[in-house]
């Protein structure tokens, strides 16, 4: 790889995205097991991350669209930021249902509010032919971030074990850190659309209409599993269902993000030389791998076995979902494109999260993860249907 495809931007977003995931992951593989301690049953917790979710991306449709519409990037990511670390200390103060739900929302908000814009300005860095090494090389920072945040988390339990309230309020530093940062973005200037639109929250809906037919095609295929891709805090909440201890539990989700982080940027070079909806293929097919296992597994060495794969997963299907989207619009459409994915799989993401959570409740855990599977299968079989023609606009 050429030291030069990773710019200054690149590095910095990197970094901000590092310190941001070290703040959320603190926080992430405890969250099941706090909940359960304040009142929360399995439903709600489906609930809450559909909900949390379905803001996260009807918020980055509308500021991807805005950010489009405006010609800026940076104003969007920094405040997006800074929303996130705010976020955090309420949950801790105030661990009541009510306020989880104000805290979780206005983390997603602010997710939202610089989910589309971050996208566009890695694209913007990149070429067609280094989006894959682009895209890998932040995703592994940021799930760098994902080993640190609960590795410090594991550390601070030892010593203060079931302690989870001042928790919430440590991880406001990296997130603050992370925010003051994202001041070291400058601003390119970018042609301004003479003809000045209003945007409403649903509003960008109507690019689907203008669309090209194969990010239409892509778009159908990532929505449909979508629905079969529930919250990451079911597989968490099997563990301890099963038995496992919070150190087991902290710890396999830190080997699970160490997978991820180390294996991002290789499987983003083997996209950009293999082709990106390969790549993607390969991911889902290790994700109905992981979640048919799942229905079955019993030991330390098949959990950590699943968790190896389900980190290869996440490398080879995110960061390339967002670098084929950018490959197949024009550049000027990118954030609103990415934000229109973006609010679409929101309402997969609720209900996926809703549904997994009545499926366990009403049949059982085992049944929930087969049903991914199962949905997970058919998406292979379409996308393999049409990967000759995502194949042709890539070349």
């Amino acid at each position: 790889m050429k030291l030069k495809i990773i710019s200054k931007t690149v590095w910095i977003l990197s970094i901000v995205s590092l310190f941001t995931d070290v703040a959320s992951e603190m926080l992430y593989p405890i969250m099941p097991i706090y909940l359960k301690n304040i009142g929360f049953s399995v439903v709600l917790i489906g609930i809450l991350e559909g909900f949390a979710e379905a803001i996260a991306g009807l918020s980055k449709g509308y500021f991807g669209k805005l950010s489009d519409l405006k010609g800026k990037r940076v104003p969007f990511v920094q405040f997006g930021y800074l929303l996130s670390a705010i976020s955090k200390p309420i949950m801790g103060i105030l661990p009541i249902p009510i306020w989880v739900f104000i805290s979780r929302t206005l983390d997603r908000f602010g997710k939202g509010l610089r989910t589309g814009a971050r996208d566009a300005l890695l694209s913007d860095e990149a070429n067609p032919e280094t989006k894959g090494t682009v895209f890998g090389f932040h995703r592994a920072m940021d799930t760098f971030g994902a080993v640190l945040g609960p590795t410090f988390a594991l550390v601070y339990l030892q010593f203060y074990p079931e302690n989870y309230s001042f928790l919430f309020l440590l991880a406001t530093v990296p997130g603050l850190f992370a925010f003051f940062a994202s001041g070291l973005l400058k601003e390119k200037t970018r042609p301004i659309p003479k003809k000045e639109e209003k945007v409403s929250i649903l509003a960008y809906f109507a690019y689907w209409k203008d669309a090209p037919g194969i990010y239409k095609r892509l778009i159908v295929g990532l929505l449909i599993f979508g629905i079969a891709n529930s919250s990451d805090l079911f597989l968490l909440l099997l563990l301890k269902t099963k038995g496992a201890q919070d150190s087991f539990v902290i710890g396999i989700y830190i080997f699970y993000n160490l997978v991820y982080a180390l294996f991002s940027l290789p499987i983003g070079l083997m996209a950009d030389r293999f082709g990106l909806v390969r790549t993607l293929i390969f991911g889902l097919f290790l994700f109905c791998s992981v979640y048919a296992g799942m229905a079955y597994a019993d030991t330390s060495f098949e959990f950590y076995l699943l968790f190896f794969l389900y980190g290869l997963f996440a490398a080879a299907t995110e960061g390339i979902a967002k670098a084929l989207i950018s490959n197949i619009v024009p550049e000027s459409d990118t954030a609103t494109a990415i934000g229109t994915f973006a609010g679409l799989s929101s309402i997969s993401a609720l209900l996926a999260s809703y549904l997994g959570g009545l499926i366990w409740f009403y049949s059982g855990a085992k049944f929930m993860f087969l049903f991914s599977a199962v949905i997970c299968l058919g998406v292979i079989v379409y996308f393999a249907r049409y990967s000759d023609a995502f194949d042709l606009k890539e070349s």
